[in-house]
């Protein structure tokens, strides 16, 4: 190891003490995950063998939790193409230390919300009938696609910007040499390999935006394609993706503010990155709000029976805690804290963080249950009450999360190193040119 190879590492060295130092803590905590898992995975296996009558969906209410928390993962996996692609494509420097963590996410989340309509399915075998009789005129067949593409396109793109770090881990030798060595693929840093990865990084975060726009976007089309009070509006597709990209700032947040909190990385992530995606999610809080009004305000006009029965449903009705539960936590709350600077510390950032990932989750609950319980033709409202089953998946969901977090943080460097290292060295200088050239040149300035 060379010397400046050396005093890298011992500048950097509180991103590697997570890998090579495991306290007690770590594990009581995977095994606690573990368990909650191995309990959901029998409650799974208990509910495919008696079927979904142990679930609390009825007619009409034949989605609930599922569905629900289907969109509301997929939506949070929306953080890694917003920080990462967008705010690489922009070259904002300050997104060093959070395009891994927002990477990961969308790939942990991705992998948890695409299992969720498998799960609402009473026999999942039948999933295979999407691939071997699925229509091309049907949304499902779309979800499909678009989300096996995100995930593959996610994950290769969570992967290419890890193969330096991965490499510099095989070099500090250990236990999992091996395995960082069959990682890296053969990467030592020369200049023509540093060409090639920043090719290829360039092509992935321009694809991966386009293609993290269309899942959101599909996944409205199963609900606004079909004819049913609540769900039939063109407004759906930007209110979705507007939405997941609203979840996904505030759950990486809160993963970001844990990891700072856990392995001490105060150094790393600093209040002024809390402030940047503070303002970005006071900016989709404000957006979110203009795509809700909008949508109830043209329906209370339109004043369609059946739409006003739902809408009712919500405003005065049997969801009327939920909905403006929604409405406090994805504005008055956010919005209170974000829009001042005494309360955007970072407490108060993890609040209005918080806060947003359980408005977002009312507001899918609010769009799945409501439409589907006041159906139309005159047939009998429906009542929805999820079980303990459905509670026990959900849960299970979050642990997953949690897990898999945790894991890939005791392989891998949860903070881009390599990123870190090119910032000291190269960016400062580079963000001083491109500043001078925004500039008026003083020598042709007019006297």
């Amino acid at each position: 190891m060379n010397e400046e190879t050396k005093n890298t590492v011992d500048i950097d060295e509180a991103l590697y003490r997570p890998i090579y130092e495991t306290g007690k803590s770590f594990y009581f905590a995977v095994g606690f995950l573990l368990f909650i898992i191995g309990f959901t995975l029998v409650v799974y296996i208990r509910q495919v063998y008696y079927g979904l009558g142990v679930t609390g969906m009825n007619q009409p209410v034949t989605w609930g939790f599922y569905i629900v928390n289907f969109v509301f993962f997929v939506g949070i996996s929306h953080a890694g193409t917003l920080i990462s692609a967008i705010l690489r494509l922009s070259k904002a420097e300050w997104r060093r230390p959070i395009t891994r963590m927002a990477e990961v996410i969308t790939a942990i989340v991705l992998a948890i919300g695409g299992l969720h309509p498998i799960i609402d399915l009473g026999r999942p075998d039948r999933v295979l009938n999407i691939f071997t009789a699925g229509r091309l005129q049907s949304p499902l067949l779309w979800d499909v696609t678009s989300i096996t593409a995100y995930f593959t396109a996610s994950t290769v793109y969570l992967y290419l910007p890890m193969i330096p770090d991965i490499a510099k881990l095989r070099d500090r030798g250990g236990k999992m040499v091996w395995f960082y060595e069959f990682l890296s693929w053969g990467w030592h840093g020369t200049e023509h390999q540093k060409k090639v990865l920043s090719r290829a990084i360039n092509i992935l975060m321009v694809m991966v935006i386009p293609i993290a726009i269309s899942v959101h976007t599909v996944i409205s089309y199963i609900f606004s394609m079909t004819l049913q009070p609540g769900w039939h509006s063109t407004i759906f597709g930007p209110y979705f993706v507007v939405g997941a990209i609203f979840s996904g700032i505030a759950a990486l947040m809160i993963v970001m503010i844990s990891f700072r909190k856990y392995f001490h990385l105060e150094n790393y992530l600093k209040l002024v990155h809390f402030r940047h995606l503070g303002t970005l999610l006071l900016i989709m809080s404000l957006l979110w709000f203009y795509f809700t009004f909008s949508e109830y305000l043209t329906g209370v006009f339109g004043a369609e029976p059946h739409e006003m029965d739902v809408i009712f449903y919500k405003f005065t009705g049997t969801y009327a805690i939920f909905f403006w539960g929604m409405v406090v936590c994805n504005f008055l709350i956010p919005v209170v804290i974000l829009a001042f600077k005494k309360f955007k510390t970072i407490p108060g950032i993890l609040i209005a963080s918080i806060s947003v990932v359980i408005g977002m989750w009312l507001e899918r609950l609010n769009i799945v249950i409501p439409s589907l319980a006041n159906p139309r033709m005159g047939l009998d409202m429906g009542m929805y009450t999820p079980s303990f089953t459905e509670w026990t998946l959900f849960i299970g969901g979050l642990a997953v999360f949690v897990l898999g977090f945790l894991v890939f943080s005791k392989f891998f460097p949860i903070i881009s190193i390599w990123e870190i290292e090119e910032g000291r060295k190269e960016s400062v200088k580079e963000v001083e040119k491109r500043v001078t050239s925004y500039l008026p040149d003083p020598a042709n300035s007019v006297e």
